[in-house]
């Protein structure tokens, strides 16, 4: 048997990942500034993290939800002192597209409608309702276009509005940050006019936290840049630092029942014991703060490069864009300075997104690796 071939893959085989040194099958080392799409957040096998599940594997790694699983409530109330959002409910779940598949689903129960509104570049997961709220048409089968979606454009208030006040509207799903479209975000008035007019018009309000969640953008959410309160958030990629976790954070007024959702693996104990000890580097290592700071340095190391047209993102959600596309640069990087950047839709963007505990001196060696390269 073959694998089926959906993945352009470049010619590097890790073996083994320690920090942000990822080596491969030739003893070569490489810096990872991207984490495997924002999903190392506190660097490949942390000690704590291994220790943790290592503990967990000589008592129980899985048993269904069946069952008293006591490591839940202690995520629940761990996430809830974290970020802050103690007054949510939290369903666990496998990945970012599951948590927003369920997060749809959990909407249109709580108000009975089918419409969705979503973003220009957005991009939600590859799952039936959340693929149609991504605006990609290569991954949109014709299955998945059944689905009530209006994509709108970033900052247009006067179409927002225009469409939110039509009684078929269920949920409003956004990236505080967009991940895969390029580090795009709206200005804070338009957050603040959307978050009003879905309240005012009994729509749930979705905040799309599955790579900008987990303290990446120097807050534990990005949303709380904006002073707003989403209805559902959804989490992922940092939550297990590797381990396949997802999460939904769900407000109160929106209420359970008994098989309304549900997940074989989702909440397992071994995702909850890494989701755990991400959760214990972070606070222990205020990796939070790190992000914050590093942020500001990294502005001013990119200010040095003409090449760079601008920063995008916050914390260390970061995009470089260039007037050039940047798939020959990444290309550069890889085979020549041994370093892993990502790409975007936008082609232009650079993505940068290491673990949240790198240091100044690992963005020095960056940025002098890129100059070598441009």
């Amino acid at each position: 048997m073959k694998l089926f071939d959906v993945y352009p893959l470049y010619n590097v085989t890790p073996v083994s990942a320690k920090g942000i040194v990822v080596t491969d099958d030739k003893g070569q080392k490489y810096l990872d500034f991207y984490g495997g799409h924002a999903v190392i957040s506190i660097g490949h096998s942390h000690p704590h993290y291994v220790r943790r599940i290592k503990e967990q594997l000589d008592h129980i790694g899985f048993y269904s939800n069946a069952v008293q699983n006591p490591l839940q409530l202690e995520l629940a109330a761990k996430i809830g002192e974290l970020s802050g959002c103690e007054d949510y409910n939290l369903f666990l779940c496998n990945s970012g597209a599951e948590a927003n598949e369920n997060a749809l689903k959990l909407a249109s129960f709580h108000n009975g409608k089918t419409r969705v509104i979503a973003f220009k570049n957005g991009f939600h997961g590859r799952t039936s309702a959340a693929v149609a709220t991504t605006d990609n048409e290569k991954i949109n089968a014709p299955l998945n276009k059944q689905q009530k979606t209006t994509i709108l454009p970033f900052d247009d208030i006067d179409a927002f509005k225009a469409e939110i006040v039509k009684d078929d509207v269920c949920s409003v799903i956004i990236e505080t940050i967009q991940g895969v479209g390029g580090l795009d975000e709206p200005s804070a008035e338009f957050f603040k006019n959307v978050a009003e007019l879905c309240k005012e018009n009994g729509v749930v309000l979705i905040a799309d936290e599955v790579q900008s969640g987990y303290g990446r953008s120097g807050k534990f959410f990005a949303f709380q840049h904006y002073n707003i309160k989403p209805d559902i958030i959804t989490i992922a990629k940092g939550m297990g630092n590797g381990f396949p976790v997802g999460g939904v954070l769900i407000q109160e007024e929106i209420k359970a029942s008994f098989g309304l959702l549900g997940t074989t693996f989702g909440g397992n104990h071994l995702a909850c014991a890494a989701s755990l000890a991400v959760l214990e580097v972070i606070h222990d290592e205020q990796l939070i703060k790190n992000a914050a700071n590093l942020y500001t340095y990294f502005v001013e190391k990119a200010a040095e490069i003409p090449a760079v047209k601008r920063v995008k993102g916050k914390g260390l959600m970061l995009g470089l864009e260039f007037d050039f596309e940047v798939a020959e640069l990444r290309k550069k990087l890889i085979h020549n300075q041994f370093m892993f950047t990502g790409g975007a839709k936008d082609k232009h963007v650079l993505r940068v997104l290491p673990a949240l505990n790198i240091t100044k001196e690992n963005l020095d060696t960056f940025f002098t690796a890129l100059k070598a390269e441009l």
